[in-house]
């Protein structure tokens, strides 16, 4: 079967990959068992994608990221550079816990800055932007931006990643693609 992915030569991937077409794997990253990789994903330099993780399909991983089991990624998904994954929350070099790993989805269009730590359990929203550095322990609504140390959330943006300013009916437009937003019970929805 013809391979359909690039992967460096330094790069190593583990039986029972599934990596989907166009996929770029760079220097030196390790693809772990079982894990399922969408079509046009792009993993930077030293990325670790554990066993069975899942990323959707264009899936942009930077340099120095680990993904580990118990993280989904969907599609579109951003992922700076040198940003973390926990995926156990109260880790003991001397207590295995590897039974104990708790879920971590962050949902289509979604960004996480450079040098954010996502604490494990916690969800993050479809098109969230998660600033650079944040430390997130709490799950992250749809469009919402985010920053700081816990994370606070500041405001929202649209699927653009544009800062989204509402007006006195609760809705915003989009200064990059035009689109359309209602803000309605602290819940963001883009309109059709």
């Amino acid at each position: 079967m013809e391979k359909t992915y690039f992967a460096h030569e330094s790069a190593f991937i583990d039986e029972g990959c599934e990596i989907g077409k166009g996929t770029k794997i760079w220097h030196f990253s390790h693809i772990m068992p079982n894990c399922k990789l969408g079509e046009g994903c792009n993993i930077g330099q030293n990325v670790v994608v554990s066993p069975e993780v899942t990323l959707g399909r264009n899936v942009k991983v930077q340099n120095n990221v680990s993904i580990y089991t118990g993280v989904v990624c969907e599609d579109d998904v951003f992922l700076g550079p040198s940003m973390v994954f926990t995926n156990v929350i109260n880790p003991r070099s001397a207590v295995n816990r590897r039974d104990s790993y708790l879920r971590t989805v962050v949902k289509k269009g979604a960004s996480i800055g450079a040098n954010a730590t996502i604490v494990c359990g916690h969800d993050i929203g479809e098109y969230a932007f998660i600033g650079a550095g944040a430390v997130v322990t709490k799950d992250i609504p749809n469009f919402a931006l985010v920053v700081g140390n816990p994370s606070k959330q500041i405001g929202w943006v649209s699927e653009y990643g544009i800062r989204l300013n509402f007006d006195n009916e609760g809705k915003a437009i989009c200064e990059e693609s035009g689109q359309e937003y209602l803000l309605k019970d602290n819940t963001v929805t883009r309109i059709k």
